[in-house]
């Protein structure tokens, strides 16, 4: 054990210090509010290099995470990124929206395509008179101001998508549109993550991958959205929440366990930016941080 240990830390000595960003949702009660902001005021002593906040089908959302968007800036010392999508708007709508955010301070948008109005697994369908994909959208974006665009990547391949040069296509358009970053799908197969930067290192494109990591609080829910999203889940996982339905105690120990195996293997193989889908929860995203060294302090010395 104290060999493994011991090498784990010189691998870790080798990489660049740890950084992370966290994502939020906007809150749709007052209940969930408090509960979102007392895990902003968690995690902000990390000093994330940003937070993103999420945005609805077809705009959903529009005016709670613009609102979000704005306390983050205003009243922590966070940079907030705006999730910001294609659909259900006009070119000119998400035109005024982008101008907001620049108007308001905010220098970092997250472009998405979005997911269809009636919810994943539907038939998306452009709006007429808006921007069409995502690479469209990020085309947008800079030419209004200079923001700092993250895309999404899949590491499993987009649900929609009907292979991987089609993948890797649509992924070098974004990037060639002027996209800063890749954050990706989560996934709980470190391997897949490997061969997918492989993928698109083959393909020319050198901007930062961030892999995202969702800490399990509920797997039932997990595998339900995993099924719609395109996202495996081992069989070594499964087994690991087994039997857990009515233990949440045992099962909160078991997703920090999982995640923080997942996030030092990724270390391991040199990985030191890290994107974690909160899911408005402070306690596995902190724990897992603080494994990672993120937020330590050494402790004080006390008066002789």
């Amino acid at each position: 054990m104290t060999h493994t240990l011991t090498k784990r830390r010189s691998r870790q000595a080798s990489v660049a210090p740890i950084t992370a960003s966290f994502e939020f949702f906007p809150p749709k009660s007052e209940k969930m509010a408090e509960s979102l902001w007392t895990t902003v005021g968690r995690l902000a002593p990390l000093a994330p290099s940003f937070v993103s906040v999420t945005y609805g089908a077809g705009g959903s959302t529009r005016e709670r995470t613009h609102k979000t968007v704005e306390r983050i800036l205003n009243e922590t010392d966070v940079l907030p990124a705006a999730h910001l999508t294609c659909v259900g708007a006009s070119k000119a709508e998400v035109d005024a929206i982008i101008q907001d955010y620049w108007d308001m301070g905010v220098r970092h948008l997250v472009g998405l395509r979005g997911d269809p109005l009636e919810g994943i697994g539907a038939i998306y369908r452009p709006h007429p008179e808006g921007y069409a994909y995502a690479s469209d959208l990020v085309a947008g974006i800079k030419s209004i101001g200079d923001f700092d665009v993250s895309v999404s990547g899949y590491p499993e391949r987009h649900p929609e998508s009907a292979g991987w040069d089609v993948e890797i296509d649509n992924l070098k358009r974004k990037v060639d549109a002027g996209a800063d970053r890749i954050i990706t799908q989560y996934f709980f197969d470190n391997d897949l993550f490997e061969t997918y930067l492989e993928r698109i290192a083959k393909a020319g494109i050198s901007i930062p991958v961030i892999p995202g990591i969702v800490p399990i609080h509920n797997f039932e829910q997990t595998m339900v959205f995993s099924a719609k999203c395109g996202t495996s889940i081992p069989d070594w996982l499964a087994r690991r929440f087994a039997g857990l339905q009515n233990d949440p105690d045992t099962r909160k120990l078991v997703g920090a366990a999982v995640a923080c195996e997942q996030v030092m293997d990724l270390v391991d193989r040199g990985i030191s930016d890290f994107h974690f889908y909160t899911m408005n929860r402070a306690d596995l995203t902190y724990a897992i941080c603080h494994m990672l060294g993120m937020g330590n302090h050494a402790p004080e010395q006390q008066a002789a």
